[in-house]
């Protein structure tokens, strides 16, 4: 039955969720296991708009979120939020006895977590830009710019932004607040000049706070593209989450996302 279930949905949902070429019929190991629990366990921080975001109620919405839902149709099962913070990202991925399935919302694919853990293919482009005053546009045209010694850079602990603000501003007041959400409001209100974020993220407050912009988001200073995050020895839920992204890609459903969270598709 539970191998029926994949089938069925990998030919009407997504064309193929498929993990074993030669008989698509087998379930493997990690997908098994999954569909004999029920539901998908997803690991996302909830504090990373519009990806990935919990509000008060504890409802998750997100263009993570409805990638995550969708792998979760794919396999037949519902689907389990469980929170993870990306100071302890890698450890909750890798902690025993396993803590979700896969970790989703603005994870950059990087070699170095590749090392470690498996990551899918990449389904959203991203890259390092700012967040600024809508008043102070114009001060910031380069990351020359922002290294300053009166620039107050804000960045969230633990995650890529904050890595890359301290590889790369080495005369700026680097200022870590431990709330990723919160920053915007932070740097509008004038408690900090700058946010290091990322593409994905800066469309969605520059088009829901007026004194906020984003001068640099044409020209990130990195590029690279984010994708699923999860342990390895789970090689058949990555097969199934790549099927998914390939199939969405081809069907038009990922354009679609992209449009509606107001995302630059590159695919």
């Amino acid at each position: 039955m539970l191998a029926a279930i994949l089938t069925i949905c990998g030919t009407i949902a997504f064309g193929s969720c498929t993990t074993n070429d030669d008989n698509p019929s087998v379930v493997q190991p990690a997908i098994k296991r999954i569909q004999e629990r029920g539901k998908l366990l997803v690991g996302t921080t909830g504090d990373y708009r519009p990806l990935s975001y919990r509000e008060a109620n504890g409802s998750y919405w997100g263009f993570g979120i409805e990638m995550a839902e969708k792998i979760a149709e794919c396999i037949g099962v519902d689907i389990e939020y469980v929170h993870t913070s990306w100071p302890t990202l890698t450890a909750d991925v890798l902690a025993e006895p396993q803590n979700f399935d896969l970790a989703i919302g603005g994870i950059t694919i990087t070699d170095a977590r590749k090392e470690t853990m498996l990551m899918s293919e990449g389904y959203l482009a991203n890259g390092k830009t700012i967040l600024c005053r809508k008043s102070e546009s114009d001060r910031f045209k380069s990351l020359a710019d922002i290294d300053k010694p009166e620039v107050r850079v804000m960045v969230n602990p633990g995650g890529l932004n904050e890595k890359f603000a301290k590889a790369n501003l080495n005369h700026a007041t680097i200022i870590v607040y431990q709330k990723n959400e919160e920053i915007p409001n932070q740097v509008a209100e004038g408690h900090a000049d700058v946010m290091i974020t990322e593409i994905t993220e800066a469309p969605w407050y520059i088009q829901n706070d007026a004194r906020l912009a984003a001068p640099l988001l044409n020209t990130p200073f990195t590029h690279g593209e984010i994708g699923v995050l999860m342990r390895k020895g789970q090689d058949d839920l990555l097969q199934m989450v790549n099927n998914t992204i390939r199939q969405m890609k081809s069907d038009g459903t990922l354009r679609s996302l992209h449009e509606k969270y107001g995302l630059i598709y590159v695919y």
